[in-house]
């Protein structure tokens, strides 16, 4: 599964790799929670122009009666996705990319949970294949989203059966096009990606609280909590 990230690449970085417009506020973050609001990338409108927005983390179906349920919807198996009613109508027509440069999974060690931060091989920052969907009307309306997961690599498999799906650059066009409906194709895209492209290393259990933010989340096991502050969330 994917239940933490990290997107604390400049946002002039960020901009470049996803052909967006330069002067983005993007602050830093280390520890992306499900609930809080983090950035993802959709097509805007007819221009076919790619925008990034803040979203809710935890995807509401359009014609959910409480928007409680997106704390239960931050992953979506991309096996089901196109089918399972919560997804499906989202799966067609308003897929994203939700930017990262991290994420977080935990093995248990005895009764302590060891947080490991997992990126690409080369560091750079990537996208996760994600869904978006529009809960309420008006003013009154909320935007969420919830990250596209699929077995795990052979790497990964010791902490989790599940990873974030990461897409190929190559393939964002295909990804958000609204108007691409090819089950088959999309289906194609959405495989583990290759142990030798990732490395993992172990962190403080500091960033087991969702509540933790900073620099910090990813400083060495070494057993005891750094002090911190919360930061200021996106």
């Amino acid at each position: 599964m994917c239940g933490r990230y990290t997107l604390k690449t400049p946002a002039e970085a960020i901009a470049r790799q996803f052909q967006l417009l330069a002067g983005l506020e993007l602050p830093p973050r280390f520890n992306v929670a499900p609930t809080q609001m983090a950035p993802i990338v959709r097509i805007a409108g007819e221009a076919g122009a790619r925008e990034m927005v803040p979203m809710r983390w935890g995807l509401i179906p359009s014609w959910a009666r409480d928007p409680s349920v997106g704390q239960r919807m931050i992953n979506a198996r991309c096996e089901t996705a196109a089918t399972k009613p919560s997804f499906r109508a989202a799966f067609k027509r308003r897929r994203c990319l939700v930017p990262a440069d991290g994420f977080y999974e935990w093995r248990r060690e005895g009764r302590a949970k060891q947080p490991f931060h997992i990126t690409l091989a080369e560091g750079q920052p990537f996208a996760m294949a994600g869904l978006w969907e529009r809960w309420g009307e008006g003013d009154e309306a909320l935007e969420t989203f919830t990250i596209l997961t699929t077995e795990a690599n052979d790497l990964l498999r010791s902490l989790h059966d599940r990873m974030p799906v990461i897409l190929a650059a190559a393939n964002y066009d295909l990804w958000l096009d609204p108007e691409f409906q090819g089950q088959d194709a999309l289906q194609g895209l959405l495989g583990p990606w290759p142990s030798d492209a990732i490395t993992m290393r172990p962190v403080n259990r500091w960033v087991n609280s969702p509540g933790h933010e900073g620099p910090q989340c990813l400083d060495p096991p070494d057993g005891a909590e750094p002090p911190g502050k919360r930061g200021k969330l996106f």
